[in-house]
């Protein structure tokens, strides 16, 4: 019994910290997720076997990191994500078996390279896709993990092979996983627009917002989509 109290107060834990972190993200409260990002990383250097801490570690700076790139910050972008490597990196180690933390590891070894960096691109790029195709390859049907190899290749230029075609390939995988992925929607929107389908892109944006209201960057999206 003391052990299933145990497990239950790590699992509610871990859901507030994640929880408080992604609303900061949804609203772009960067003194609030810099704060999280502070904290968690703290805890997580005390304890480094524990997996829980290392994965609040990671999820907190990865969600630091959209923010930064969202507010246009992409130096201090760039550093959340590096802050973010050690925990999950960590964290992937402890427990290999979970395919969500080989998707936030992908995923933050994706937000470390900036934009039009190639040097980074390369050192970074294989170390991200090595991830997710870890990641899917654990938990084929997680619907996050396509979410995080539709964005890598939104940015991955299309002779490398990604582009909008191969984003929104991932990105609809996702939406038929989980229907109700605003994050999904989110970015398949933004993979529409770049494919110069406005009046879809719109209509994914849209949908984004039905699904999470308080997504600020969703709105912001919407809005610097020109009708067609």
């Amino acid at each position: 019994m003391r052990w299933l109290i145990a497990g239950l107060l790590a699992v509610t834990l871990l859901a507030g910290v994640a929880e408080e972190a992604r609303r900061a993200r949804d609203r772009q409260e960067r003194a609030a997720l810099e704060a999280t990002a502070t904290r968690t990383r703290a805890a997580a250097e005390k304890e480094p076997r524990n997996v829980r801490l290392q994965y609040e570690a990671a999820l907190a700076a990865s969600y630091l990191a959209g923010v930064l790139a969202e507010l246009q910050d992409q130096a201090a972008a760039r550093q959340a994500a590096e802050a973010g490597l050690a925990p999950a990196e960590r964290a992937a180690a402890l427990d290999p078996r979970s395919g969500e933390y080989q998707r936030l590891l992908g995923t933050l070894c994706g937000q470390v390279i900036p934009p039009r960096n190639l040097p980074l691109a390369l050192q970074y790029g294989r170390r991200s896709l090595e991830a997710l195709d870890r990641a899917l390859a654990l938990e084929p049907k997680n619907a996050a993990v396509y979410v995080s190899r539709g964005i890598g290749k939104y940015y991955l230029p299309a002779m490398l092979g990604g582009g909008a075609d191969a984003a929104l390939q991932e990105l609809g995988r996702a939406v038929e996983l989980d229907p109700k992925s605003d994050e999904a929607e989110l970015w398949r929107g933004l993979a529409l627009r770049k494919a110069n389908r406005n009046a879809e892109a719109r209509r994914a944006l849209a949908r984004a917002l039905e699904l999470n209201p308080e997504r600020k960057w969703a709105k912001q999206q919407l809005d610097k989509t020109a009708a067609p």
